[in-house]
């Protein structure tokens, strides 16, 4: 069976131009189709304070006013963007940047929250998987900016308005869609970052947790072992599985060759059971 990778690419990693670069290498170097999400948080909050914009943070979640919106639609949409498809292009595989506003690949609405307003952050409604499909088939390798578009009856927006939306979530519900729609492929979804996966001690890059199964996580997560923002993108990751996803690793960004190799032992893995 053929196989197609959804990689979350983030943390510190897009920020260190050595670490990009070396990244990117990687990518290019994988024969399999796959599809590219980026984050870009650190960038985006530095491009807030030169502009004199305060930063908010909720949970480990950006509070998205109409300001910050702009800020992170330039960030996100553009600089890291641009920079990781040239990247790509200069490495000899063919990329194409986009957000989920386009060709409509993401619907997402305004997040209602009822005693928190976090501003323009969108949450997903649906994944239009056909346009992904057609450029992946053409050899194309679709590199995403986490922002969607939703319409709105506000009269200050003309049609739609952006959304800041989670790059990991983005990443797990593009996985579970292609999984569903995409016959003839397994579909395995991989979160890279600085860490070498998940860490039974937060200092300690020796203690990976190899397997974690969807009741050890729950476990974990009352003591107190996984936390914060690790929280989210596990919930992002049993989520794929649930939905149909073959495979789910959390790793190191340089570990991502191995990471896409059958009986590959790096990073942490997770299953349902």
């Amino acid at each position: 069976m053929k196989r197609l990778f959804v990689i979350k690419i983030g943390g510190n990693v897009i920020d260190h131009s050595q670490a990009l670069k070396r990244f990117l290498s990687d990518i290019a170097a994988i024969t399999e189709q796959k599809i590219i999400v980026h984050g870009g948080g650190k960038i985006a909050t530095n491009m807030s304070a030169k502009l004199g914009i305060e930063t908010r943070m909720v949970d480990g979640r950006r509070i998205t006013d109409a300001n910050t919106l702009q800020v992170v639609t330039m960030v996100y949409g553009g600089l890291i963007n641009k920079t990781i498809v040239a990247g790509l292009q200069a490495l000899g595989c063919n990329a194409l940047g986009m957000t989920g506003a386009d060709a409509g690949i993401i619907k997402a609405h305004k997040r209602e929250h009822p005693t928190l307003d976090y501003g323009f952050v969108g949450d997903i409604d649906h994944v239009e998987t056909a346009p992904l499909r057609l450029l992946l088939d053409h050899g194309i390798t679709p590199v995403i900016a986490p922002l969607t578009s939703t319409a709105t009856n506000d009269s200050t927006t003309v049609g739609a308005t952006m959304l800041n939306t989670n790059a990991d979530t983005m990443a797990s519900m593009l996985a579970s869609a292609l999984a569903a729609e995409y016959a003839g492929y397994e579909v395995g979804l991989l979160y890279c970052f600085e860490k070498q996966g998940v860490l039974a001690a937060i200092d300690d890059e020796a203690s990976v947790i190899p397997r974690i199964t969807f009741q050890e996580y729950q476990i974990l997560k009352e003591r107190g072992v996984i936390a914060k923002g690790m929280l989210p993108k596990m919930e992002n990751a049993f989520a794929a599985l649930r939905q149909g996803v073959s495979s789910v690793r959390i790793c190191h960004s340089e570990q991502i060759i191995e990471a896409t190799q059958d009986m590959t032992t790096v990073g942490s893995c997770l299953s349902l059971e």
